[in-house]
């Protein structure tokens, strides 16, 4: 994306992209892209929490080196207070105007920071908040009350916002993330980096997410395909992710008759690749922000089998884009399935159709754009 040349007579906006790492993620993934293509009438900084991640070379590579403010272990140790006050300090030397925090545990140090030192602060709200306890939900939500404006990246955010957290509406914006299509059809080019299961000529769904929380659901594909199983059909599975569920889940799969399909493929680098070889993906998590992996599949070119849940609604649009069912339904996800094995032209129209989707409604320039403006309001500069 080209930069745009710094306005004349203007000085630039100074300001902090903060996130916890830059650990491989959704999030690392979008602010990344933000430093990438915000105009230079931006002086941009980055802060972080932990100085860890293989994104943070690319975040070197563009000219930055983050302030690392860390948070070591509990909340209410006094390094918590520290390292606050050395954060505002730090902000106040920089002559910080605007600060924008990506996570929950960013938001702890920036947002009263960025009280401190007199600077905006944007907060990101980029889930359902669904894996914190009740404590942590309330620090969140005091902490989210406290900034200027605030950022969700899925409708339902945005109304979970309002209707339970009481933000005024006009407080909460909803900036979709964005996709790189043209890096994302080159990682396809460079095609599979180890083979995959030999699966014959039976279909495959493709599913992406870690085992580390049961809000993912993979158990309920489990059991839709051994539902299809027991009528006869055969529809084989790629499970793309690892954690420590992934024991029982092998278990299950081997109980349900289904394990002779289902292929545990671990973390993969090659996920654009995969993708084009499988018939159609699934996500049937039980709660969801706005998916990168569902995303993906979009861009290409797969009909999604989503929940109705988080930012999948934004994304899919019942049977134009894909298919939208009831979280924690495995009949439905069996239903769902029968139909696109069964109606192929009919798949494949729903593919194309959230690839277009992605190209015109998730684009790099669309994200930038979106931030750039919010940006320019909340610290009250005149557009460009």
């Amino acid at each position: 994306m080209r930069r745009e040349e710094a306005r004349m007579g203007q000085e630039p906006l100074r300001l902090v992209e903060f996130t916890r790492s830059f650990h491989i993620g959704g999030t690392e993934v979008q602010v990344l892209e933000l430093l990438r293509g915000l105009p230079s009438s931006y002086q941009l900084q980055v802060s972080v929490l932990e100085d860890a991640g293989p994104l943070m070379e690319s975040v070197r590579k563009l000219g930055h080196a983050p302030e690392v403010f860390p948070l070591n272990g509990s909340l209410v140790k006094p390094n918590t207070a520290l390292q606050i006050l050395r954060l505002s300090r730090w902000l106040r030397k920089h002559r910080v105007q605007l600060v924008h925090v990506h996570d929950f545990y960013s938001s702890i140090l920036a947002v009263p920071a960025a009280k401190l030192a007199g600077a905006k602060v944007i907060v990101g709200r980029l889930d359902l908040s669904h894996w914190q306890g009740r404590a942590r939900r309330l620090l969140h939500a005091q902490m989210t009350r406290m900034a200027d404006h605030v950022v969700a990246n899925a409708e339902a955010i945005r109304t979970m916002l309002v209707e339970e957290e009481g933000l005024p509406a006009d407080r909460v914006s909803v900036i979709h993330n964005g996709l790189d299509l043209r890096r994302f059809d080159a990682r396809v080019a460079e095609g599979l980096k180890a083979p995959l299961p030999d699966t014959g000529d039976v279909p495959t769904v493709v599913h992406v997410a870690n085992m580390n929380h049961p809000v993912k659901r993979q158990e309920d594909l489990l059991l839709a395909l051994a539902m299809l199983r027991h009528e006869g059909m055969r529809l084989n599975a790629w499970l793309v992710g690892d954690g420590p569920r992934r024991p029982a889940l092998q278990k299950m799969a081997h109980e349900l008759g289904v394990a002779d399909g289902v292929h545990f493929l671990l973390h993969r680098s090659d996920v654009p690749a995969l993708y084009g070889r499988a018939t159609f993906g699934v996500l049937c998590s039980s709660a969801e922000g706005m998916s990168n992996a569902v995303m993906e599949g979009m861009a290409a070119g797969l009909p999604m089998v989503v929940t109705r849940v988080g930012g999948n609604p934004d994304l899919i649009v019942d049977g134009e884009r894909g298919l939208v069912v009831e979280p924690q339904r495995p009949a439905q996800l069996a239903q769902a399935f029968r139909r696109l094995l069964s109606q192929p032209e009919e798949a494949r129209k729903m593919g194309k159709a959230a690839r277009r989707f992605v190209a015109r409604d998730l684009s790099l320039e669309k994200l930038v754009g979106q931030h750039d403006a919010l940006y320019r309001r909340v610290a009250q500069r005149p557009q460009g």
